[in-house]
């Protein structure tokens, strides 16, 4: 009996994975940097110190 046969199909190996999805050799994405934590401490301080907007309908 061949047991390779039986079972499910085996799926596609060399499948492209999407566009976004960097392939061997291919050169490195060109992501906006991290911000830095001094960055985020800043930016949300600036956020709480900014007095919050009242709503004009109510």
């Amino acid at each position: 009996m061949d047991y390779s046969k039986s079972g499910n199909p085996k799926g596609a190996r060399s499948t492209l994975r999407g566009p976004d999805h960097a392939q061997k050799g291919a050169p490195k994405s060109v992501k906006p940097p991290r911000e830095t934590q001094a960055e985020l401490l800043a930016r949300m301080k600036a956020a709480s110190q900014k007095a919050p907007q009242k709503d004009p309908k109510s």
